[in-house]
């Protein structure tokens, strides 16, 4: 490990004159590519210096209590010192092995997320409306852009199905643990008798996809248009710009209609058919995820969760790593980053785990 720390802060150090050079100043893509890899190089440098700096005193330290002829009480002192310093190396090792994982390529990506009513009906739609809420509040926290790109509306204002891009550095790496089926518990306002219903929504989280990563051929494509339908604006129902693209070799279907122009919704679902295809072909080399976006989601069962928000205790329990949280109100409405930072933290050590026993 302490090889690969050395060349690491060795590559630090020579993007850092590489990037005071005049010709790397003036040539734009060079500029930003190693402005990123300095970015993410940063972390692992300032923790491996840490780590140096601890182990550093930690030798001062034995060495000094090994020349022996101290008095007690700076006997103590440098003991206590030694102590301290050797944890703190232990702590800053661990943290490094955690760093040193290969990062996931997507993590920096822009992010499509498709939410879906699943069992439940009408109060299954009304959830998917509120997850909805809790992803736009969440990303806005963050300063991300949100975009619209399809959405399938319900008399009471839920959605059987609601597929929008949020667009920020990062933004894959936060969202990618929201895959799965979200199981909701409470009282609908129909219910007279005051039964608790369960009701499901899926969500599929899917990395935007870059034309030069995955290139689309055009005989493979059935495009179709037709007129939008839905809740308000007074294009509805006038003009067929609404635009389904049907991907032939493997019956993907992508339907969008949120715009007036039907260039820009054959656009936005160019991206989402992308990246889904984009996201089916990796899934196929990792054998640790299922092949097809199927097995992100589930099939909407109630068995199937990775996560159960209960109103009338007013808790949100992750299954995967059995965390519970009695702060429902406020993760609805998009503080949610507890939850994300404790799947990461798993995760990591998930990964290290394997890593360790390879």
């Amino acid at each position: 490990m302490l090889d690969k720390l050395e060349a690491v802060e060795n590559r630090y150090e020579q993007i850092g004159v590489e990037l005071t050079r005049p010709e790397v100043v003036s040539d734009n893509e060079q500029f930003k590519r190693l402005m990123k890899e300095h970015s993410e190089l940063t972390p692992i440098v300032e923790k491996y210096r840490e780590y140096r700096a601890a182990k550093q005193s930690e030798a001062e330290a034995a060495e000094l209590l090994s020349n022996g002829g101290l008095d007690r009480d700076f006997k103590e002192l440098v003991e206590e010192e030694l102590l301290e310093a050797k944890n703190k190396a232990a702590v800053c090792s661990d943290e490094l092995k955690i760093l040193l994982l290969p990062k996931d390529p997507n993590d920096d990506k822009n992010v499509i997320i498709e939410i879906r009513g699943g069992a439940g009906g009408e109060e299954a739609a009304l959830f998917a409306a509120s997850l909805f809420r809790m992803y736009n509040m969440y990303a806005e926290s963050k300063h991300w852009h949100i975009e619209m790109i399809n959405a399938n509306e319900t008399e009471l204002g839920g959605y059987k199905e609601v597929v929008f891009m949020v667009e920020g550095s990062g933004a894959y790496s936060r969202f990618k643990y929201e895959s799965g089926v979200h199981r909701v518990q409470r009282v609908p306002d129909t219910e007279t008798q005051g039964r608790i219903h369960t009701s499901t929504v899926t969500v599929a989280v899917l990395p935007e996809a870059e034309e030069v990563e995955f290139e689309l051929n055009p005989a493979d494509l059935k495009i179709d248009t037709f007129r939008s339908s839905g809740a308000g604006g007074q294009h509805i129902n006038k003009t067929s710009s609404a635009i389904r693209i049907t991907h032939i070799p493997t019956g993907t279907v992508v339907e969008c209609q949120d715009e007036r122009s039907q260039y820009k919704n054959k656009d936005k679902a160019m991206k989402i058919l992308r990246s889904r295809l984009f996201d089916a072909a990796q899934k196929e080399h990792d054998e640790a995820i299922a092949s097809d976006r199927k097995s992100q989601v589930g099939t909407g069962d109630r068995s199937e969760r990775i996560r159960t928000y209960n109103f009338p205790q007013g808790r949100v329990t992750d299954h995967r790593i059995g965390l519970t949280l009695y702060k429902l109100e406020q993760i609805l409405n998009g503080d949610i980053d507890e939850i994300i930072d404790a799947l990461i933290t798993y995760y990591r050590t998930e990964a290290l785990k394997s890593e360790e026993q390879q």
